[in-house]
């Protein structure tokens, strides 16, 4: 069982920078792939980015790509996802994934969710 704990959600104006952080329990977190998605208001859910075992290979969203980076800390069992540039489009509730197989960016190959962080873009 792997328990996922997001933090650093949060208000900010169009602009401005935000880093979430999603801390993993367990001691095989290196050997997971790790992603972020995000669920706009009254929206379906959407891949934000993801992150490979080693940090290598690390695909975006065409919406967050350029502003968004995904990158993690396997000493500290960590992945994070810094937010620059934010729209008021990408508030959302912010979730982060773990999967044991591949690096994908479908949802429903991740076996693992946290609860999410709230992200609100103000114009």
């Amino acid at each position: 069982q792997v328990q996922l704990v997001e933090s650093g959600g949060g208000l900010v104006q169009a602009g401005g920078s935000l880093r979430l952080s999603c801390a993993a329990s367990g001691r095989t977190f290196s050997t997971y792939t790790m992603g972020w998605f995000r669920q706009p208001p009254g929206k379906e859910r959407e891949f934000v980015a993801a992150i490979s075992q080693s940090g290598g290979t690390t695909p975006y969203a065409h919406s967050v790509k350029g502003r968004f980076t995904i990158s993690r800390d396997n000493a500290r069992n960590t992945v994070y996802l810094q937010m620059n540039n934010l729209k008021p489009e990408d508030t959302a509730v912010y979730v982060c994934a773990a999967n044991f197989g591949r690096l994908t960016t479908r949802g429903y190959d991740y076996d693992y969710w946290g609860q999410g962080t709230q992200v609100t873009v103000s114009s």
